[in-house]
């Protein structure tokens, strides 16, 4: 089939397959580029909230809990803005009340919380574990699966760093009489300093890794193929121009020649090889003309 074409389908048809083969390549390889770089930007939008919870923490325990804290001693009722863990979570509910966080979810999951609805799932406790084990893990990140669809998480570890913290959660006893009243002398207790006892997790949902990152690869497709598209058309130009149209002339000068029109000439416009086989033309048909002036004397 390739041989009945013409010079130029049988360019094009090269060219289109190669661009074919290379948006292929290049789809695959953008893919997983553009996939990690949606990843990344999640990633680095939960670090954010992270830190914004972790600043809303230290506001708790330095500023607000000192303010409160005897009246903890005093009153039946527990106060809740006291605890760090409350005021953050608090805060993220009400940050994802804006448009642009609110597929994110943040917990602060815990081993043996106080409050029951910190308790950690067995997805996290393994987190929490795997924390515990290796002290110098700072941050894990990855995929789980719920019912709803996969989850993209990141986790920090939560750890007792601070004695305060230990006044309501070593004892009972120490503990103040409003959070035993409130919440019983069985959950939060028990903790030691510098002990690992839960992990801050924010989640997204994954499928908005990949809406962003199919967005992108979309855009960054169609301007790779605009850029084949252009680049094939301006080779078509310089090819036409600097390849097929010398040889049409070429071609037509020969066959004048084959008809007897001695003549016309093969224009040599140029020394590269459409000039060098110009040039053979030539000299070819000024052999034929010698040959045929031969062959006409008398003899």
């Amino acid at each position: 089939m390739l041989n009945n074409l013409r010079l130029g389908a049988k360019f094009n048809l090269l060219l289109i397959t190669a661009f074919l083969i290379s948006i292929v390549i290049s789809g695959i390889a953008l893919s997983a580029i553009v996939n990690r770089n949606a990843e990344e930007q999640v990633v680095s939008k939960a670090l954010i909230l992270i830190q914004t919870m972790n600043s809303v923490r230290n506001y708790t325990s330095t500023q607000v809990n000192p303010q409160l804290a005897a009246r903890l001693e005093t009153e039946s009722e527990f106060l809740p803005q006291t605890v760090p863990g409350y005021s953050a979570r608090e805060v993220f509910e009400n940050l994802r009340t804006n448009r642009d966080y609110a597929d994110f979810f943040y917990k602060e999951a815990t081993l043996n919380p106080t409050n029951l609805r910190d308790k950690a799932d067995s997805f996290e406790s393994d987190l929490i574990q795997s924390f515990r084990n290796n002290l110098s893990t700072k941050e894990l990140t990855g995929f789980r699966s719920f019912p709803g669809g996969d989850l993209f998480y990141i986790a920090r570890p939560i750890t007792i760093g601070k004695e305060s913290c230990l006044r309501c959660h070593s004892t009972p006893e120490a503990a103040p009489k409003s959070m035993i009243a409130s919440y019983g002398r069985d959950n939060g207790f028990g903790w030691k300093l510098n002990e690992v006892v839960g992990a801050q997790i924010i989640s997204v949902p994954s499928q908005e890794i990949i809406n962003n990152s199919r967005q992108s690869l979309i855009l960054v497709m169609l301007v790779v193929c605009s850029i084949f598209a252009i680049t094939i058309l301006i080779i078509n130009l310089l090819l036409k121009q600097a390849v097929i149209k010398p040889l049409k002339s070429m071609a037509q000068v020969a066959h004048d020649v084959s008809t007897g029109k001695m003549d016309s000439e093969f224009q040599q416009t140029s020394h590269d090889e459409i000039g060098v086989l110009a040039n053979a033309f030539n000299r070819m048909k000024l052999s034929l003309v010698m040959a045929m002036e031969m062959l006409n004397k008398p003899q």
